[in-house]
């Protein structure tokens, strides 16, 4: 079941957010994203977040901040089990054009956004870590 974060979800939501970013983003310090836990934390209370639940646990959500995806995570356990995909065709139905950045060294991101029909549109960019990013966008079709 998908439904909107509550104030109850925020510890288990940063923990996967951090274990996500941890595995995933082998190439950024772990001290970058344990430093930034708590700020993440209290951005998720004011954001509008979407999480997945099954048997009363949380497995994954999404952040969003207008048309722009902050970022799908999934619990390690739980991924590849399609929950990823169904969390982005849950905001799918909701805006009606999404965006989101990707570090180019995140291959499995960029090759399930690709996949899910988002194109690039930019490259080259580089954030905070000095690691280059690539910007995704898909036009959602109203169906």
């Amino acid at each position: 079941m998908i439904r909107k974060l509550l104030n109850g979800d925020i510890d288990r939501v940063a923990d996967i957010w951090l274990k996500t970013n941890l595995k995933a983003h082998y190439f950024i310090s772990n001290q970058y994203w344990k430093s930034n836990y708590e700020l993440v934390k209290e951005m998720m209370s004011q954001s509008e977040v979407y999480v997945f639940e099954a048997d009363k646990i949380i497995q994954g959500f999404v952040g969003l901040n207008d048309e722009y995806i902050e970022g799908i995570f999934v619990s390690d356990e739980m991924q590849s089990c399609g929950i990823g995909k169904l969390l982005l065709d849950y905001v799918k139905d909701k805006k009606v054009s999404l965006r989101l950045n990707v570090y180019q060294k995140n291959a499995r991101a960029i090759s399930f956004y690709q996949r899910e029909g988002f194109i690039a549109e930019k490259k080259g960019c580089k954030n905070r870590n000095s690691q280059p990013e690539r910007i995704y966008g898909l036009a959602v079709s109203a169906e």
